[in-house]
């Protein structure tokens, strides 16, 4: 059994993951800077 998925379907999909990617991208450099940050201020102490 083959199943086919349609044009507007997969580039729907493709539109989704890559907005997730970057959404998750975004937070991930968010807590990154956070962390360093942080790191930054104790090591001034």
């Amino acid at each position: 059994m083959t199943t086919y998925i349609f044009f507007d379907e997969a580039l729907r999909m493709l539109t989704n993951a890559y907005l997730i990617s970057v959404v998750l991208l975004i937070a991930a450099s968010g807590i990154g800077l956070a962390v360093i940050e942080t790191i930054e201020k104790a090591g001034e102490r």
